[in-house]
């Protein structure tokens, strides 16, 4: 009499069931990582506008009022470090010039005077502008007129391309 053992061991349906549940989790942490992404940067965009907001105030309050007029006079007050050509912005579209202040080696800070209908001009995701005597618009995504005293500063996010003002 011969007895027959059971082989132990997975079916062929069983190993593919667990490698195509394996895929799926895989394929949604990689659609899901690069917005993850996109927002933690967007978020340091936003910390980023922030330091250039007190820093803004902070010079308005040790000049007696008075507004910056170039990147550089804000260098003390972000722990930056004067522009370079060799600075550039996303892709290449803004270079940072002497007159800017560069932040951690990422961003560009600038600073120009409104002018009656004056547009974002070059809003980038590394490029902040601060624009004097303006104030940003109802939706905050623009600047507006303003008073001597007042700054709006700008940046544009990666996600959604939106621009997000502050004013001072």
């Amino acid at each position: 009499m011969s007895i027959q053992q059971k082989q132990r061991g997975f079916t062929i349906i069983e190993v593919v069931l667990v490698l195509a549940i394996a895929a799926l989790i895989f394929l949604m942490v990689f659609i899901a990582l690069p917005a993850l992404q996109r927002n933690q940067r967007d978020t340091a965009r936003k910390t980023v506008l922030g330091k250039v907001s007190s820093a803004v105030t902070t010079y308005q309050s040790n000049k007696r009022g008075a507004q910056p007029t170039k990147g550089v006079d804000l260098q003390g007050y972000v722990d930056g470090r004067t522009g370079t050509t060799s600075d550039k912005g996303a892709a290449g579209s803004f270079t940072a010039s002497a007159n800017d202040t560069v932040i951690d080696n990422d961003y560009i800070v600038t600073v120009k005077a409104y002018a009656s209908g004056d547009t974002v001009g070059n809003a980038d995701t590394n490029v902040v502008q601060v624009v004097t005597g303006a104030t940003c618009n109802s939706t905050g995504d623009a600047v507006a007129s303003g008073t001597t005293r007042n700054a709006a500063i700008l940046i544009k996010l990666e996600n959604g391309s939106a621009i997000v003002c502050q004013a001072v």
